[in-house]
């Protein structure tokens, strides 16, 4: 195996397309009571400037993140467990275009063409975006 390790701001095109799967990110913030918090969660990605993902207002992570910004991702790719990316950054919040990504998330991982639940919340959606301060991606060289 080889790592990649960058502080450039990107995720490399090489492992982009892991954040273009159905692949499950695991989510880590820190709470309230200074312990971390992982969420899975269905991710997207910015050009490979950073990672976004997408929930509520008022949910753990959208709390822990409001509290404390410093956050980190990582991504297995669902073909192989030895690939993934990972990600920390300082992450923003921002309700624009936010249930328009739900929409587009449920797409690729529901294959629907809008989210099924929007009528059972009663807050609004957040775009959480984690921008590549660091990136790790790492993958099999051989095969």
């Amino acid at each position: 195996m080889s790592a990649f390790e960058t502080h450039s701001g990107r995720i490399p095109e090489s492992h982009r397309d892991i954040l273009e799967k159905r692949s499950f990110g695991h989510l880590a913030t820190i709470g309230s009571d200074d312990h971390p918090h992982s969420s899975p969660v269905w991710v997207d990605h910015d050009d490979g400037e950073a990672v976004l993902i997408n929930t509520v207002r008022g949910r753990t992570k959208e709390r822990n993140i409001r509290a404390n910004p410093a956050v980190s991702i990582s991504v297995v790719d669902p073909d192989d467990p030895y690939r993934y990316v990972a990600v920390r950054g300082s992450a923003t919040l921002s309700e624009e275009g936010a249930v328009e990504h739900i929409d587009e998330l449920a797409r690729q991982y529901l294959d629907v063409e809008e989210y099924p639940h929007h009528d059972e919340e009663d807050d609004p959606r957040v775009i959480v975006r984690i921008p590549a301060e660091h990136v790790v991606a790492r993958g099999r060289e051989y095969e």
